[in-house]
């Protein structure tokens, strides 16, 4: 833990020069997998009492089924319920009762679910992540309460605040064809037409063991916690049939596509300039990240200082990238100020754009922004549950645990030809789609 602290404040205080002398151990991750498919990935730290457990299942959003978006969404609140040996909320008492913490996501590609706790409470942790994935009740009440959380969820994040639908749409109009159109959070009819019986059939379906990867960093024994794993996990049974997966494919993006929508309270315009982006298997993504946080890491970024600060057109301006195993989106963004339209925001988001492609990113920007990520990287390995997100997203996104250790070189290798590279090679005009975002008619009754 010293020496990783020590690597951060060099990185926080030298040069883009300097990291290229800098190297972290690698990650001495021990991997092996079980006969009924679930794999297993563990890390261990005896330098705090504390072990973070993380289950991980290939299933997210793009496997909701026809007709039932943000499905696997409201199944992750599912698995929060009682089991054959546990009753509701039972990881909470296992978890925060002892002074630990857990939680789960849906994303586009993955569902995890995750403990940080004491260590001496690892085989508690272990017998319930092995029981929820086998013994979870998809009662019917259980499942109506949860569809009714994820559906406020829904009214509460997408269409309560201004800008809650515009956010949405960066998917659902993007995506011609593939399942990532539909979101993770779905929609309200498509969750009210769900059924316990579609969560059953789900369940079966996905959570399974050869569909999941058990990731344990921390205060562990080996051969101690190899032997709960074989206890808890191998009886387990290998279901029979395959996983299905997701044939759709997105066709390419070849024209420009234009979008004027509305929302009932939008206080100013918004515009967005969404781009298809590679794989996240791609060896373009570290330059791409670089180049996001160039545009708008902070109030220094080139977007905030010429759409917010130099012009005040815009109250807020930035490039989000939400980059997919299947190839995800990259949208140029900016929420309008009072001298903001959808029109010159558009032009400077476009002007913003031509100037990167034109004249490339300075040796200065280039060493901030990476010093900025290095030192955040570096950082992420400071506590086990930073370890484990890490070696969970190189997993999900890469395929591989073990490229977790490949993350700073690959940082530290982009050039600032390699930015200027990128955003030439996927900001094209024919890969773009345009939405303009401003107030549309007031329901009756609304001030």
């Amino acid at each position: 833990m010293r020496k990783l602290t020590a690597l951060l404040t060099i990185a926080l205080l030298t040069s883009a020069a300097a990291y290229a002398q800098i190297s972290v151990p690698p990650l001495d991750l021990k991997e092996r997998t079980l006969k009924n498919g679930l794999r297993i990935v563990t890390l261990k730290d005896n330098s705090n009492p504390t072990v973070s457990v993380h289950v991980w299942y290939d299933v997210g959003g793009k496997n909701d089924p026809p007709g039932r978006s943000g499905f696997a969404h409201m199944f992750e609140h599912m698995m929060f319920k009682a089991t054959k040996h546990m009753p509701n909320e039972k990881m909470d008492r296992l978890t925060e009762d002892v002074g630990g913490f857990n939680n789960a996501s849906t994303w586009p590609d993955f569902t995890n679910y995750y403990e940080v706790v004491p260590s001496n409470h690892l085989e508690a942790i272990l017998w319930a992540e092995a029981d929820r994935m086998v013994n979870l009740n998809v009662d019917e009440a259980s499942f109506v309460s949860e569809r009714d959380v994820v559906k406020e969820e829904y009214r509460q994040g997408v269409l309560a605040p201004p800008y809650g639908k515009f956010f949405w749409l960066l998917d659902a109009l993007t995506f011609q064809k593939h399942p990532y159109r539909r979101g993770v959070i779905g929609n309200l009819d498509e969750l009210s037409a769900a059924t316990r019986e579609d969560a059953e059939k789900f369940y079966r379906m996905f959570y399974r063991p050869d569909n999941a990867v058990l990731i344990v960093v921390g205060d562990f024994d080996q051969k101690q916690l190899d032997g709960w794993i074989d206890k808890y996990f191998a009886p387990i049974a290998k279901p029979e049939g395959s996983i299905p997966r997701v044939t759709e494919t997105e066709p390419e993006w070849t024209a420009e596509r234009r979008f004027k929508e509305t929302g009932p309270r939008v206080p100013f315009p918004a515009t967005a300039l969404v781009y298809r982006a590679p794989r996240t298997s791609h060896p373009d993504i570290p330059a791409i990240r670089l180049a996001a946080a160039i545009m708008s890491g902070g109030q220094s970024s080139r977007l905030y200082q010429s759409l917010v600060r130099n012009q005040q057109i815009a109250q807020e301006s930035f490039l989000d990238l939400e980059l997919n195993t299947e190839g995800g989106r990259m949208s140029l963004i900016a929420i309008g100020s009072e001298k903001g339209t959808a029109d010159n925001l558009e032009k400077a988001l476009l002007a913003e754009l031509k100037k990167i492609q034109e004249s490339g990113v300075t040796e200065k920007e280039l060493e901030k922004v990476k010093n900025r990520a290095i030192a955040g990287a570096i950082a992420s390995r400071e506590s086990n549950d930073g370890k484990a997100i890490l070696i969970e997203r190189a997993v999900a996104y890469l395929g591989n645990a073990r490229a977790v250790n490949d993350e700073l070189r690959m940082l530290q290798a982009v050039t600032a030809a390699d930015i200027q590279r990128v955003m030439k090679l996927y900001f094209k005009d024919n890969n773009r789609v345009v939405i303009h975002y401003e107030q549309g008619k007031q329901a009756e009754g609304e001030k």
